[in-house]
């Protein structure tokens, strides 16, 4: 059984990820890959999501649906700051099926998370967004989100994050 959450839009409910929503929460990465353009870097599978998201437990999903059909997914991690001394959430992807955009369900998906953040006393949440993603851009500042302009996101990964890990042995 699965446990809905109520929204405040007709027909639309989110709920918790369970392990049999494994191929689905595969498919909503894809389709939001596909529509960044990025398609060609996943390579995440069904086995890599099950060891991470329920044996490993290191993120979260919740999934939108409307009418009883998913048409959305938030995957979510808990990150901490120093600073606050307290732990926040950190919103890896937030992905709704282009045909159900502008109906709110993003903006529902989001407050969600905000109002979760603020139930486990998280000091905050926050994100990134493509710098040509306007329309997410828009999105995120008529909710209040302010964008970290004076911050660089740095990223270390396949045989860079190798030679790194290597210099530790050095």
């Amino acid at each position: 059984m699965k446990m809905l959450i109520s929204t405040s839009l007709k027909d639309f409910k989110i709920r918790f990820a369970k392990e049999k929503d494994i191929p689905l929460i595969l498919k909503f990465i894809k389709e939001l890959a596909d529509y960044e353009e990025l398609l060609h870097e996943v390579v995440a599978t069904e086995e890599i999501l099950m060891d991470s998201l329920f044996k490993k437990k290191t993120a979260e999903v919740i999934i939108g649906e409307y009418e009883n059909e998913p048409v959305s997914f938030a995957l979510f991690f808990h990150n901490f700051s120093t600073f606050l001394g307290r732990p926040g959430i950190y919103l890896e992807d937030l992905y709704v099926r282009p045909e159900m955009r502008g109906k709110g369900m993003g903006k529902i998906m989001l407050s969600y998370l905000a109002k979760l953040a603020i139930e486990r006393n998280c000091g905050r949440l926050e994100w990134w967004c493509l710098d040509w993603n306007k329309s997410s851009i828009e999105f995120y500042k008529q909710m209040g989100a302010v964008p970290m302009d004076e911050w660089t996101v740095y990223r270390v990964t396949d045989s860079a994050l190798d030679n790194l890990a290597v210099k530790f042995d050095k």
